[in-house]
């Protein structure tokens, strides 16, 4: 009786709504992934940009430092590979022989000022001055204190405490 209760529950739960489909996951197609028998080859995923804002996934081979595509030499350094999930790719605009570099691309946005780091280092900095800090007590002060505290202990053990 108890699973009939479930079912209709989950049946309800699937007309209403409630549950949430999840989206799928991205994954590279099989005829681009680079495994690492080819990795060690030299095989690296293309991920072509063309003008009309399509991508394509290839599979190349990286000799002497270029990859040809369409016909055209292509640069292919080792500061053009990134990385997703251990498969090495490049990516590469259609219109451009030298592909997209993520260092220079890095370094021209701090040239910039459009690198987030800027912005999370001035957002720490804005609350920082927003939280008041602990106002420190000075040490002269310390001591009068505690020289005050230390002559009435004194005073009540001499007095017997009456």
């Amino acid at each position: 009786m108890t699973n009939l209760k479930k079912d209709i529950n989950e049946i309800k739960e699937i007309v209403s709504g409630k549950k949430k489909k999840k989206g799928k996951k991205f994954k590279i197609p099989m005829s681009a992934r680079v495994k690492n028998a080819f990795a060690r080859k030299n095989y690296v995923t293309i991920m072509k940009i063309n003008e009309n804002h399509q991508i394509e996934f290839k599979k190349k081979q990286i000799e002497e430092q270029t990859f040809w595509e369409e016909e055209i030499p292509r640069l292919a350094a080792a500061g053009h590979v990134c990385y997703y999930k251990k498969n090495p790719m490049i990516i590469l605009p259609s219109w451009s022989v030298e592909p997209f570099s993520p260092r220079e691309s890095y370094e021209s946005s701090m040239v910039n000022g459009s690198n987030s780091k800027g912005f999370k280092l001035l957002m720490n900095t804005m609350k920082l001055s927003t939280l008041e800090s602990k106002k420190k007590m000075p040490n002269m002060l310390k001591w009068i204190l505690g020289a005050g505290l230390v002559a009435i202990i004194g005073y009540a053990l001499i007095t017997g405490g009456a």
